[in-house]
C-alpha cells in the first residue's frame, strides 16, 4: 500500500534533498559551469537551478562562495552578467505573475495536498520561494561585482545595470493605477515643490526624448519597492484592493499613519530579505576609498535618494522609521518572547528572532539613507556670513529632506519614545546581578546614529527633546552607555559619536537650563546620579577622561567643549564635581601631558574658558568650585610664566623623584626585613616613631608622583574627596627640612643646559614624532585666557587666607557663605555674550561617520550569512582578532554548547575607520 508513496519529497515541502544541493557544487552542470563554459545563453535551462534549488538564504551563501563568483568574473564575465540579468528578469516576471505570492502552507489540508501532489509527481510551483531565491542570489553576487569593479563603476557594471535600450515605436507599459494612501503635511514646503508634488503622478511629464526603456538598475529598484509593499508577501492579504496586490501603505502605526495594517509578523522574514538586497545595492560605496567618497558617489544610492517618486520615498521612510521606533513596545506573547525574559536565554536559544532582524535592518537602511551626502547629494549651503548653514532638498536627498520637515508634536513624541525605550532597555541590561545575563541590543549603535541625524537635520525635534522631561533622561542613558563601552576598543567609534552628540546638545540654551534639575531616570547602581544633571555630566566626563589612560584623547576636546558650553548655567555644583573640575585642570596642566601632543594645550584653553564663564556668570552660585580654584592658585600662576625649559625641568624632576621613590621602597624592604625581629619586642612608642620617620621621607616623592599620574589615577573610584576642604587653610610651603635637603640635591642634578633640554624634548616627550619647541610653547601660552581667573584669585585669595588665619571665621560654613555672597563686578571685565562652540560638519567628519555606519553594518552582516565577507573593503580597514580574556558568558556558552553539541566562535572584529 506504500508503493505509490514517493521515495523522496520534492518541491511541495520546499525541502530538496541534500544530494541535489551538494551536486550543484560538485557536478559540471552546476556551479562549475558558470566559470568553465563561456557564453551560456539566457534561455538555457541551466539558470533554473538558481531559482528553485535553495530553501534558505544560508544555503545560497554556503553553496555559492565569493571565490566562485570572483573566478567566474575572471574566466567568463559574460556568464555573471547573464546570471544577474536572468535573476532580475525572473524577479520582474514573478512579481506580475498571478500565482505570486504563493499561499502559505500553514494548514493541515495544505500540507496533505502537498503530499498528494508529491506522490503523483506533479510538483506545485512555489513562486514565493523563487522570488526569494532571486533576491538571495543577487545578494551573493553583487558584493563581489562591486569589489572587482573598484572605486569607479567600470564597463561591466554600467553595461549590466545602467545601460538603457531604445524603443522602436512601442509604448511603455502603463503603471498600475493607484491612489495615494496617505499624505504627510508639510507646512514649510516651497511653492514650486508644493505645486509639483500636488500634481498627480499620471499627469507629470516623463521626458523620454529618445524613447528609452528604463535601465536594469532602475527596474530592479522599482521591483524592490513593489516587493516591500506586496500583499501576501510583505503585507497582510486583508488589505489588498481588488486584484492590485501592490499597495503602498505604511507597515506599522506611527508617523504618517494612524491605522495599523494588522498583524504581519509572518512576513518579517520576507521584509528582511528584500531590505537585505536593498542594503547590498547601497553598499556600493564601501568599495570606494575614503578619499574618493565624494567624487565617486554610488549610482545606486543616488537613484534611490533622488529619482524615487515622492510617494515611494515617504512610504519607505515612514515604514522603516515606524518599524524601528515600535521596537521597544510589547510584542505578542510567544514562547520566544517568554524565553527572552530568562537569564542567559541568548546562550540557550541559538535561533535568531525574525522581528529583531527586521528592526536591525530597518535601522541600517534608514541611517545609510539619512547619512548619504556624496556627489550631487551634498546638502545645499543657504544663508550668508555667520548665518550660513547647509540643508538638504528634494533634489539632493529626499530622505534627509522629508525627515527635516517633520513638525507634528505627536510625531516627535513617537520618535523620542522609541529612541528612549531602546536606550532604556540597553542601560537596564547593564544593571543585571548576573554578568552577561542579557544580550546587548544589536541595533543600539544605529539607534544612536539615528538620534544624531534627527537632532542634526530637524531643529524642531532638537528643541522638543531639550524642552521635554524625557530629554535629560535620554542624555543620561547615552552617557551611561558611553561609560559602559569606553574600555572596548571596537566601540570607540560609537564613543566618539556620543561625544559629538553631547557637544551638539550642549550648544543649546535649553540644554543648559535643564542642568539645574536632578536626573529622574533609573540608572544602574554603578553610575550614581546624585545631585543635579550638571553634577552627573561633570562626573561622567571626568570618569571618561581619568579612566581611559589617554586611549580616547581624540574625544577629550568635544567633552571639554561641552563643559565649556554649559558653564554659564552651572549652579550650586557639589564638592565632588567642583573637585573633579579642578583635578581635570591640574591634569591638563601637567608639563608631561602638555608637551606630549600638539593638540593638548587646547584642552587647557577650553578648561580656562569654562572657569571664566563660571566666574563671570555664576560666581556666587558656585562657592565650592571657587574655593577649589583658590586652593589650586599655584597651578594657574605657573601657567602664566610657563616655558619649554621650565616644563622639561619639571618633567626631569618628576623622573628623578620616581627613581628616588623606587630606591626608597627597596631600602625600606631591606630595612624592614632586618628589624622584623626587633620590632616584635619593641615598645609601641618606638614603632610609631620609626613609621613616622619613614613616612616623612616619602612625603615629597608621593606628592610629585600623585601629580604626575593624576590624569590616570583620579578616576579609579566613583567618589572623591575635595582637594582642600573649605575649613582647611590654603596650602603653603610646609616641606620638612629633610625633604628640602632632597629637593636641593635634585635641583643641582636637574640643572640642565640648552643642549640637554633639546635632547630631552626630542626623546620620549612628544608622541608620534612630535617635538615641542620654544616657539610652539610661546604660541599657545601667550593666548591662554588667564586674566579673568587671575583677577578673581588676586581679589579673593588674600581675603580667604585672612579668614582662615582668624580663629573666629575659620569654619567651612563661614568661608562658603562669604564666597556665596561675593561680587566682583568692579574688578572683573564686562560679561561677554554667550558664544557656544557648536559641532561643525566637515568632509573628514562625514567620511568618518559613513565608515562608522558601514563598519557596524559589516560586522553585523558577518553572521550568519557573511554578506560582505571575503571582499576587499576600501572605505575602512577590517582587523580580525581573537578574544584573549574569557568572560563568564563564554563559560556558560561553552557548557550549554557542550550539552547541545554546539560550538561558539570567539572571533571579534575591530574596525579602523578612515
Amino acid at each position: 500500500m506504500f508503493s505509490k508513496l514517493p521515495q523522496r519529497l520534492t518541491a511541495p515541502l520546499g525541502l530538496l534533498s541534500d544530494s541535489e544541493k551538494l551536486a550543484f557544487r560538485s557536478q559540471s552542470g552546476g556551479l562549475q559551469k558558470l566559470a568553465a563554459v563561456r557564453n551560456i545563453p539566457e534561455t538555457d535551462n541551466y539558470w533554473n537551478q538558481y531559482v528553485v534549488l535553495f530553501d534558505s538564504a544560508s544555503e545560497v551563501f554556503s553553496l555559492i562562495t565569493s571565490n566562485d563568483i570572483r573566478r567566474a568574473l575572471q574566466d567568463a564575465p559574460e556568464n555573471v552578467a547573464t546570471l544577474i540579468r536572468v535573476m532580475c528578469s525572473r524577479l520582474f516576471n514573478l512579481i506580475s505573475d498571478h500565482t505570486f505570492p504563493a499561499p502559505t502552507s500553514a494548514s493541515v489540508s495544505a500540507l496533505a495536498t502537498s503530499f498528494i501532489k508529491a506522490g503523483t509527481g506533479t510538483a506545485e510551483r512555489n513562486t514565493t520561494k523563487e522570488v526569494l531565491n532571486c533576491l538571495r542570489v543577487l545578494q551573493r553576487v553583487l558584493p563581489v561585482v562591486f569589489e572587482v569593479e573598484g572605486g569607479e563603476p567600470g564597463s561591466f557594471e554600467v553595461d549590466v545595470f545602467w545601460k538603457k535600450e531604445e524603443m522602436d515605436d512601442t509604448e511603455a507599459h502603463p503603471a498600475q493605477s493607484e491612489t495615494p494612501q496617505f499624505v504627510i503635511e508639510d507646512e514649510e514646503e516651497s511653492e514650486d515643490e508644493a505645486k509639483s508634488s500636488a500634481l498627480p503622478s499620471s499627469t507629470s511629464p516623463n521626458p523620454k526624448p529618445k524613447k528609452q526603456l528604463p535601465s536594469l538598475g532602475e527596474r530592479l529598484f522599482s521591483s524592490i519597492v513593489d516587493l516591500l509593499f506586496c500583499c501576501g508577501f510583505t503585507l497582510p492579504m486583508q488589505i489588498q484592493k481588488d486584484h492590485y496586490k501592490i499597495n503602498y501603505v505604511i507597515w506599522e502605526k506611527g508617523i504618517g499613519s494612524m491605522v495599523d495594517p494588522g498583524p504581519n509578523h509572518h512576513y518579517d522574514n520576507n521584509k528582511t530579505e528584500v531590505l537585505r538586497l536593498l542594503l547590498v545595492l547601497l553598499s556600493r560605496q564601501i568599495y570606494v576609498s575614503a578619499s574618493s567618497l565624494f567624487s565617486r558617489p554610488s549610482m545606486y544610492t543616488l537613484h534611490l535618494v533622488q529619482k524615487l517618486p515622492r510617494r515611494d520615498v515617504l512610504t519607505i521612510l515612514c515604514s522603516l522609521l515606524n518599524t524601528a521606533m515600535n521596537s521597544p513596545q510589547a510584542q505578542p506573547i510567544t514562547i520566544n518572547s517568554m524565553a527572552g525574559k530568562l537569564p542567559y536565554n541568548h546562550l540557550v536559544f541559538k535561533g535568531e528572532d525574525p522581528r529583531v532582524n527586521l528592526i536591525a535592518i530597518c535601522f541600517e537602511v534608514l541611517v545609510v539613507l539619512l547619512d548619504f551626502q556624496s556627489g550631487s547629494a551634498r546638502d545645499v549651503v543657504v544663508g550668508s556670513n555667520e548665518q550660513q548653514t547647509s540643508a538638504p532638498t528634494t533634489r539632493t536627498n529626499a530622505f534627509r529632506y522629508f525627515l527635516m520637515k517633520l513638525h507634528r508634536t505627536q510625531d516627535f513624541q513617537f520618535v523620542l519614545s522609541g529612541i528612549l525605550g531602546i536606550m532604556e532597555q540597553e542601560v537596564m541590561n547593564m544593571n543585571n546581578i548576573l554578568p552577561g545575563a542579557r544580550k546587548s541590543t544589536p541595533y543600539i549603535a544605529e539607534n544612536i546614529v539615528f538620534f544624531w541625524k534627527m537632532i542634526e537635520l530637524n531643529k524642531r525635534f532638537r528643541a522638543y527633546v531639550l524642552d521635554s522631561d524625557q530629554g535629560m533622561d535620554l542624555i543620561a542613558y547615552l552617557l551611561c552607555y558611553k561609560m559602559e563601552i569606553k574600555d572596548k576598543p571596537q566601540q570607540h567609534g560609537i564613543c566618539r559619536a556620543l561625544s559629538y552628540i553631547v557637544q551638539t546638545l550642549s550648544a543649546e540654551p535649553a540644554f543648559g537650563q535643564r542642568l539645574t534639575y536632578p536626573i529622574k531616570a533609573s540608572l544602574p547602581s554603578k553610575f550614581p546620579a546624585s545631585g543635579t544633571a550638571a553634577d552627573f555630566l561633570i562626573n561622567t566626563i571626568y570618569s571618561i577622561v581619568a579612566t581611559t589612560s589617554g586611549q580616547l584623547n581624540s574625544l577629550y576636546p568635544a567633552l571639554i567643549i561641552a563643559l565649556s558650553n554649559c558653564a554659564p548655567y552651572f549652579k550650586n555644583l557639589s564638592i565632588t564635581s567642583s573637585t573633579r573640575l579642578v583635578q581635570l585642570f591640574t591634569s591638563f596642566s601637567n608639563p608631561l601631558f602638555l608637551l606630549s601632543d600638539e593638540g593638548h594645550p587646547r584642552l587647557l584653553f577650553f578648561m580656562l574658558e569654562m572657569f571664566n564663564s563660571i566666574i563671570l556668570h555664576r560666581l556666587s552660585d558656585n562657592p565650592n568650585l571657587i574655593h577649589g580654584i583658590l586652593a589650586a592658585h599655584k597651578t594657574f600662576e605657573d601657567l602664566g610664566t610657563f616655558t619649554l625649559a621650565r616644563g622639561l625641568r619639571e618633567i626631569r624632576r618628576v623622573q628623578l623623584a620616581r627613581e628616588d621613590q623606587a630606591q626608597d621602597l627597596s631600602l625600606d624592604d631591606k630595612r624592614k626585613s632586618r628589624r622584623v625581629s626587633k620590632e616584635e619586642h619593641a615598645p609601641e612608642e618606638k614603632k610609631n616613631l620609626l613609621n613616622k620617620e619613614d613616612g616623612n621621607d616619602n612625603d615629597e616623592v608621593s606628592a610629585v608622583a600623585h601629580m604626575h599620574h593624576s590624569d590616570t589615577d583620579l578616576g579609579t573610584t566613583t567618589t572623591t574627596e575635595p582637594i582642600v576642604s573649605p575649613s582647611e587653610p590654603i596650602p603653603t610651603d610646609r616641606t620638612s627640612e629633610k625633604a628640602k635637603g632632597k629637593m636641593k640635591q635634585r635641583r643641582s642634578s636637574s640643572s640642565l643646559d640648552a643642549g640637554s633640554l633639546e635632547r630631552i624634548a626630542a626623546t620620549g616627550i612628544g608622541r608620534n614624532g612630535f617635538v615641542p619647541t620654544p616657539e610652539w610653547v610661546a604660541s599657545w601660552q601667550q593666548g591662554l585666557p588667564l586674566d579673568t581667573v587671575m583677577l578673581m584669585i588676586s581679589e579673593l585669595l588674600p581675603k580667604v587666607q585672612e579668614m582662615q588665619n582668624s580663629q573666629k571665621a575659620s569654619s567651612a560654613s563661614t568661608i562658603l557663605d562669604f564666597l556665596g555672597s561675593v561680587t566682583l563686578v568692579d574688578a572683573l571685565p564686562p560679561v561677554p555674550p554667550l558664544s557656544p562652540r557648536r559641532f561643525v560638519w566637515s568632509d573628514a567628519s562625514i567620511v568618518w561617520l559613513t565608515s562608522l555606519i558601514w563598519g557596524e553594518i559589516f560586522v553585523r552582516g558577518m553572521t550568519p550569512l557573511g554578506v560582505w565577507n571575503s571582499t576587499n573593503i576600501r572605505l575602512f580597514y577590517v582587523k580580525h582578532s581573537q578574544n584573549q580574556q574569557r568572560q563568564i558568558t563564554e563559560t556558560v556558552s561553552s557548557v550549554v554548547g557542550g550539552l547541545l553539541g554546539r560550538t561558539n566562535s570567539d572571533t571579534t572584529v575591530s574596525r579602523a575607520r578612515a
